[in-house]
């Protein structure tokens, strides 16, 4: 099933981004250029640059300069994360465009790619969890606290495995159907953010 699919690579590429843990480092893509496994990989790289992005950005001693910058950089993030999930979603329109649709078919109220965002979100979310369920130098309080949040965690990552690969199955079988619309952002556009086209004149 496509959860128990994605999930290792999702891991994967937490992993491999904490041997070096800096949002600055190159992408190395294990994957070929164009599968699935590379969509996979390269989305949730991004967002665990982002992720730590979000952290740094909190820094009460953060120079403002160094923020407004990162500021940019999350924004630009956000952009790429979205454009990574319409291509995802371009690979299920392609796998299932010869599907036939039943007459009572219904529209799921995500996309799979926006299902699977939040699942390499929570992908994330765990990792980092447990590490906090771990850490030596927390208390005992802390590390016991962390582990009933992890455990929650691990119960909603179970039922996102049986949702996204239900929804999947639902379009194969004509049960449901995709309709993908495009994430129009509006803060990034030079001719429809009124605070840059006004910039312009």
């Amino acid at each position: 099933m496509f959860s128990e699919f994605a999930y290792p690579i999702f891991e994967q590429s937490i992993k491999e981004y904490h041997v070096i843990d800096d949002v600055y480092q190159p992408t190395k893509n294990p994957f070929e250029k164009g599968s699935i496994e590379y969509l996979l990989y390269a989305k949730n790289w991004v967002d665990t640059v982002q992720w730590h992005y979000e952290d740094i950005i909190r820094d009460p001693n953060i120079d403002p300069v160094a923020a407004l910058d990162l500021k940019r950089k999350i924004d630009a993030s956000n952009q790429v994360r979205t454009d990574m999930v319409e291509y995802i979603d371009s690979y299920f329109l392609q796998k299932y465009k010869d599907v036939q649709v039943k007459p009572n078919a219904k529209i799921n109220t995500e996309s799979p790619a926006w299902a699977i965002d939040r699942l390499s979100i929570l992908a994330l979310k765990i990792y980092h969890m447990a590490e906090e369920a771990n850490r030596a130098d927390a208390s005992p309080e802390h590390r016991a606290k962390c582990q009933e949040k992890l455990n929650v965690l691990l119960d909603q990552k179970s039922d996102m495995f049986t949702s996204i690969n239900d929804l999947l199955t639902d379009i194969e079988n004509g049960d449901k159907f995709m309709k993908v619309y495009k994430q129009m952002k509006m803060y990034n556009d030079d001719d429809l953010n009124p605070v840059l086209y006004l910039n312009k004149k």
